[in-house]
């Protein structure tokens, strides 16, 4: 790993809740008065919103499996670690936005002088000079292609990452909050996003899933309520998961600058299920990550910068 130039990820999959870790995460960074480069996730998908709804509607014609966000058919992996392998070397590398929404264009626009609409990609630009830090937030932060790949496919995102965080909650949850954001953010049904859950699943198994092992910490909320219907259509709006007080935090740790045992006195009502798992009320996840986060970024910045002071 680069002392100089450190990567922190925040990885889960659509519905996790990996907007809210990224929002905890970002208050550090202010606090500490980093300049980051941010890198968001959707960047690295290779179509636009047009082509993927044409390519997705091929896949479901040629009776194949459908194409998803999830794969690596639909993003570009080997473009993504190339991005993390050139700024661990020298604090550079290229990246762009996707555009999500109206607001987002107008933005862009004004910035580029272009005149782009919500679903394209903006044109791959260098990353901001002189950053302390690098932050991605997306799907894929430590994806990684097993080895039984062909060579040309090979990719590991991961082995740049010097601490990446997962989020996964229960699944049943995951799905409440997919298809509470897609139902009341965007213009779909309660049906239409289950047969998107649907459709993902295999590539839910095949990419997200396994990088949960590769992460230094791990969020997963466990519900303490009724969730065990999240395709629900008996009410007017989607269901949108269970409240902070109505869930507990799993935080699974495999860092060793993280001691759990030193960590859980300073959250209230916080228990040690074993060496590397604590557990917390839901109503605590900011203050979790808040205290077994801010020390890990404080050394990165600080060996990076007795490193560049060395040189200097």
């Amino acid at each position: 790993m680069s002392i100089q130039h450190p990567i922190i990820t925040v990885t889960g999959s659509s519905g996790a809740g990996t907007s809210f870790v990224k929002r905890a995460v970002e208050t550090i960074f202010d606090r500490e008065k980093l300049k980051v480069a941010v890198i968001e996730g959707d960047s690295f998908h290779k179509y636009s919103r047009v082509e993927m709804r044409a390519k997705v509607a091929e896949s479901k014609e040629n009776g194949g499996p459908v194409l998803t966000h999830f794969s690596e058919a639909a993003n570009e992996f080997n473009k993504l670690e190339d991005l993390f392998a050139s700024y661990k070397e020298s604090a550079t590398g290229k990246k762009r936005y996707y555009i999500h929404s109206e607001e987002e264009a107008d933005e862009h626009n004004a910035r580029l002088g272009t005149d782009f609409v919500p679903g394209e990609f903006t044109p791959w630009e260098e990353i901001e000079k002189d950053t302390d830090i690098m932050f991605y937030e997306g799907l894929h932060g430590m994806v990684k292609r097993k080895d039984h790949g062909p060579k040309e496919g090979m990719y590991d995102v991961s082995q740049h990452v010097d601490l990446g965080i997962g989020v996964a909650p229960v699944v049943n949850i995951e799905w409440m909050q997919k298809i509470y954001r897609d139902t009341s953010e965007r213009p779909y049904t309660v049906e239409q996003v289950r047969d998107t859950i649907m459709e993902r699943m295999d590539d839910y198994i095949e990419f997200i899933v396994p990088q949960f092992h590769r992460t230094h910490v791990n969020f997963q909320r466990i519900p303490l309520v009724d969730t065990s219907d999240p395709f629900s259509t008996q009410t007017t709006t989607a269901p949108m998961g269970p409240s902070p007080e109505d869930s507990l935090i799993i935080t699974h740790v495999r860092h060793d600058e993280i001691n759990l045992k030193d960590i859980v006195g300073q959250i209230e009502g916080a228990w040690l299920q074993n060496e590397q798992t604590m557990i917390c009320s839901g109503t605590q996840m900011v203050d979790a990550m808040d205290i077994i986060m801010t020390p890990i970024i404080q050394k990165l910045i600080a060996k990076k910068r007795a490193a560049m002071a060395k040189r200097a």
